[in-house]
């Protein structure tokens, strides 16, 4: 049965609806980064740019690093916009536009989340780099899909009960990245980790401005957490819907991020663009 023009909705020129791409248009190695403007920051390391387009706040440039095609694809800022980059970009790939069926045969593709976090953990230093090998999800995005499969309830269930968890809030989901691409990805410098996904960037990630918090020891809580060896290391507004999103369409994910602040310490990155840099150079360098 073919999808209705209300499920899978495509532009006049049969672009897909949000991104604006067509089939093609995308290599199957894909760099996501939040900030549209980060888009040109990792392609200008690209050999030649071969497509570039911009629809809201998503961008997308497709081009080549010697041998290897790769596109870098901006998602804005949250979960909710990572639940259309990654279904449109699984359906550019995954789904015939003209019969508007899923295909027989898939594509898997490699999805690297290069962004910009806190670190919660006062040993974590400014400018340093961390991978995550687990993310929990206080967004609930995952629980909208057929997921429990997928989920760390284990860790969840420690995570409820450690956190005194209001009832009011979305129950958190832990899921876990492609172990094969995250080992490629890690070096002697990157810091492995437990990443928390936020769904907003004051209250959920524990800063106060001029409103009160349901929970004014959120962020002490979340540094003290503890599973096994396993601990929180840094928060940030996208991971954990990339990793469940992209586990449950059978696509490769990690997300790498760039602390910029350390929440713990009160620290600020000196110089961010240059650490974020940093982190895109040896990404590229080991991609390709």
């Amino acid at each position: 049965m073919s999808l209705e023009p209300s499920e899978l909705i495509l532009n006049a020129d049969r672009s897909v609806y949000h991104l604006n791409l067509r089939p093609g248009d995308l290599a199957e190695t894909i760099i996501l980064v939040g900030d549209p403007e980060r888009v040109p920051q990792v392609s200008r390391h690209f050999d030649s740019v071969e497509f570039s387009v911009s629809k809201r706040e998503f961008t997308t440039h497709t081009g080549t690093l010697g041998k290897q095609r790769l596109s870098v694809v901006s998602t804005g800022i949250g979960t909710d916009n990572i639940d259309i980059v990654l279904n449109e970009i699984d359906a550019l790939f995954n789904i015939d536009f003209e019969t508007r069926q899923p295909r027989a045969a898939t594509t898997r593709l490699r999805l690297v989340r290069i962004g910009t976090s806190g670190a919660l953990q006062k040993d974590i230093p400014v400018d340093s780099f961390v991978i995550s090998e687990y993310a929990i999800g206080f967004d609930g995005l995952l629980h909208y899909y057929d997921s429990e499969h997928l989920q760390r309830a284990d860790i969840q269930y420690r995570f409820l009960e450690a956190m005194q968890w209001s009832v009011m809030k979305a129950v958190p989901y832990v899921v876990t990245p492609d172990p094969g691409l995250t080992d490629l990805l890690s070096t002697s410098e990157v810091i492995r980790g437990m990443t928390a996904t936020n769904p907003g960037f004051y209250a959920p990630q524990g800063r106060r401005l001029r409103l009160p918090l349901q929970q004014p020891d959120w962020l002490a809580r979340m540094a003290e957490f503890r599973f096994g060896d396993l601990r929180i290391t840094n928060m940030e507004m996208e991971t954990a819907g990339i990793l469940g999103l992209a586990g449950l369409l059978g696509h490769q994910a990690a997300s790498l991020s760039a602390i910029l602040a350390n929440r713990a310490n009160g620290e600020f990155s000196e110089d961010p663009s240059r650490t974020i840099d940093r982190l895109i150079t040896r990404t590229l360098e080991i991609l390709v």
